[in-house]
């Protein structure tokens, strides 16, 4: 088989892993219409789950014959190193949702993890594909497409009072997430880098230009 063709056969795969990735928006539109503490148990049984399988695939064959039955042909190579025992993928965003909604209002949680899913597939489908120049340390293209989508997250989202500075704070949080998911290679799993990041990004903004919205008392859908 050509290099080619085994570039081709990666780019599908990644292709089919990140749409189920994309399953992954229905936590901040499902969130955005029921209560956080419904949505904190929610996220917390499926991220016990994910992790007693995810870390029982390790230190059990049972649990790991099952597992990498059923998910095997998604992971990717560092996610099936026994040495090192990496979370997968999912657990990430399992336990980094979990985290955003104990910690953020839920007007951020829903833009910062929107960006997390839209942003991140759009980074990695167009950096693979169109990256060609070297931007720190992934390409220019995949970062960029990172930032435009995330600007398409940001009009789309829902906010507080719909002001212009609202979407601004969002736009300049997008920018940083671009940042961290090029920044955050081979340091931290992007799943959980990225909304924690936005999350942090956009609370300090809207403490330092609307500090009149207590975005803890706000609740969407209004």
């Amino acid at each position: 088989m050509t290099q080619v063709d085994n570039g081709t056969i990666h780019y599908r795969d990644e292709i089919f892993r990140k749409l189920i990735h994309l399953c992954s928006l229905s936590i901040p539109i499902v969130y955005y219409f029921i209560p956080r503490n419904t949505t904190l148990v929610i996220l917390g049984i499926m991220a016990a789950i994910a992790l007693f399988f995810d870390l029982g695939r390790y230190l059990s064959p049972t649990i790991g014959k099952i597992f990498y039955k059923f998910f095997g042909f998604l992971l990717r190579q560092h996610e099936v190193d026994h040495k090192k025992r990496n979370l997968n993928g999912a657990t990430y965003v399992l336990l980094s949702a979990f985290i955003c909604v104990l910690i953020f209002p839920k007007v951020i949680v829903v833009t910062a993890f929107a960006v997390l899913i839209i942003s991140d597939t759009m980074a990695a489908l167009i950096g693979r594909r169109y990256g060609k120049h070297k931007f720190l340390f992934k390409s220019l293209e995949g970062t960029l497409a990172f930032f435009l989508s995330g600007i398409v997250v940001v009009l789309l989202s829902p906010k507080i009072e719909y002001h212009f500075t609202e979407y601004m704070i969002g736009i300049i949080a997008a920018a940083f997430g671009a940042l961290i998911e090029n920044v955050s290679f081979g340091l931290a799993d992007d799943n959980l880098v990225i909304p924690i990041s936005i999350g942090i990004a956009m609370w300090l903004l809207y403490l330092l230009f609307l500090p009149e919205l207590n975005l803890v008392l706000q609740n969407v859908p209004r």
